[in-house]
């Protein structure tokens, strides 16, 4: 039997303990989607480069399409500009898409890079997509929050 990958998801979503705090955030319909072999889990981030635990992090203004016309920056809750780390993965990310000639993919709300409407500044959610998100856009992918 063949299985045709169609989405490309947060690999937090289901159920990979790879958040910045090193833990999931298990949503069961994308860990459906992965189990019957119809999505890819992916985590930016850590495509990029960047540990699993790691600091947390925010977009200084602006969203992730501010960071990708390099107008805005990454930076962690030490002060450490990540923004090379998330550009790198969000890149690494398209490119996966492309491969599999993915158009879709169900991404985790208000993280830097994955956040499809809703980012954090200061602790505050706000609107906004991560950087992943806004490039999966900017592609004519359709993003979808979970």
């Amino acid at each position: 039997m063949s299985h045709k990958i169609q989405y490309l998801v947060s690999a937090c979503l289901c159920g990979i303990p790879c958040r910045h705090d090193g833990k999931a955030t298990k949503d069961n319909e994308v860990e459906k989607l992965v189990r019957a072999k119809k999505a890819l889990p992916i985590c930016p981030e850590v495509l990029g480069g960047l540990p699993i635990p790691r600091e947390g992090a925010e977009i200084l203004r602006g969203d992730g399409r501010d960071v990708i016309r390099k107008t805005s920056m990454v930076i962690s809750r030490k002060g450490e500009d990540l923004t090379p780390f998330l550009l790198r993965g969000a890149y690494a990310s398209l490119e996966i898409a492309k491969k599999f000639k993915i158009k879709k993919a169900y991404m985790r709300q208000k993280s830097p890079s994955c956040g499809c409407g809703q980012i954090k500044r200061k602790g505050v959610v706000k609107k906004g997509d991560g950087v992943t998100v806004a490039l999966f856009k900017k592609e004519g992918m359709r993003v979808i929050s979970r």
